[in-house]
């Protein structure tokens, strides 16, 4: 038999543009999960959770449901069958009775030219004397992958007897490998540079969450500095209340802020104007005065201990199990006849408060449940 030295021409040497496409969108789903999983982790977030396992789960089904129809016409093909001859052989390991064996072959298919091909199959120790340099075996490999060869164990006895009466001569290399690895260096970075981006496209969309400017609660009081004249707010003053809203990036937790937003409230006044309550959150405070000849019980606003209140805002956010608190707010009322401080706050845990008395002395908590 004369050998022809030809590789098989349907031997792929690169990717497709549809094997780019998935593995663009496979490197996407990855991160994106990955990144879900994270994030939903941090911010404690059930549905990030639950897409994270979700998407790559109906992405795989996707995968499977799409590759059916090709999978289903490849198991249609029958196999080709061919003569091929033991360059030599190898076993490459096993602890069991069947070891892998690495062949390297020179198949010899009726309409074609010969070719090198290397493979690696389970072969029972007991069978393992039948192959021997120089011997010609049976094959079989599917039409659109001749690299893919498989012996034959149990050949019809027809082509059993070819097999003894053939000789063919070996083929020059190189060899072919089970199914040669397309180039795959371009298409390994663009799956690598679609996960980052997943991966940095679900961190954007919660960057607010994750990277948001730091709470002001957070802060020590020294680190605010103390309030700066010509800061924007907002000040309405009635005969009833007065309210002051402060603008962006700021917090009446910042030092020195609570106290220049009440006496912006009480200027002009002789001194005398007691409030019902006094109700301070992040950015909004708000003064209920006691009417004129009202013997409703008040307190002098001067009576409010402001150096503690930063304190006892911290206190409450970090103390009461709230562990992502949202809200709070500063209660401060004289009702029962005794200057009273109450601190709340609120969150995905629940909501929690505690109590201090006029002197800023925590006297009660009430805990998250």
């Amino acid at each position: 038999m004369t050998i022809t030295p030809a590789l098989p021409s349907t031997v792929p040497t690169r990717r497709s543009p549809l094997d780019l496409a998935r593995g663009i969108l496979t490197g996407a789903v990855i991160g994106s999960s990955l990144a879900a999983l994270v994030v939903g982790t941090v911010l404690e977030r059930v549905p990030l959770l639950v897409g994270g396992l979700a998407v790559p789960i109906a992405y795989g089904l996707l995968v499977l449901a799409a590759g059916a129809p090709e999978r289903a016409r490849e198991a249609a093909v029958l196999p080709r069958t061919a003569l091929a001859r033991i360059e030599s052989l190898s076993a490459t390991g096993g602890e069991t009775s069947d070891v892998p064996v690495r062949f390297d072959l020179t198949v010899a298919p009726d309409s074609g030219p010969a070719y090198r091909v290397e493979s690696t199959q389970s072969v029972n120790l007991v069978d393992l004397l039948d192959y021997e340099p120089g011997g010609i075996v049976v094959v079989q490999y599917p039409p659109h992958r001749p690299w893919a060869v498989k012996l034959v164990k149990r050949p019809t006895p027809e082509w059993e007897d070819r097999a003894t009466a053939a000789h063919i001569d070996s083929a020059p290399g190189p060899a072919l490998t089970d199914e040669p690895p397309p180039d795959s260096t371009f298409g390994g970075y663009l799956t690598l540079l679609a996960l980052l981006l997943g991966a940095a496209g679900v961190v954007f969309v919660f960057r607010a969450d994750l990277f948001g400017p730091e709470d002001p609660t957070d802060r020590p009081p020294s680190a605010a500095g103390p309030a700066e004249p010509g800061t924007s707010s907002t000040t309405i003053v009635s005969a009833a209340s007065g309210t002051v809203a402060l603008g962006p990036g700021q917090s009446l937790f910042d030092e020195g802020r609570l106290r220049a937003a009440v006496d912006s409230l009480t200027k002009g006044d002789d001194g005398k104007r007691q409030a019902l309550t006094v109700v301070a959150q992040d950015r909004v405070l708000t003064v209920v005065f006691i009417p004129a000849g009202s013997q409703a019980p008040g307190f002098d606003l001067d009576a409010l201990p402001y150096p503690r209140i930063p304190a006892l805002v911290r206190e409450a956010r970090t103390t009461l199990g709230v562990r992502s608190p949202q809200t709070w707010q500063l209660t401060a009322e004289s009702l029962s006849g005794s200057l009273t401080l109450r601190v709340g706050v609120a969150g995905p845990d629940g909501a929690a408060s505690l109590e201090a008395n006029g002197h800023g002395e925590i006297v009660r908590r009430v805990s998250a449940r």
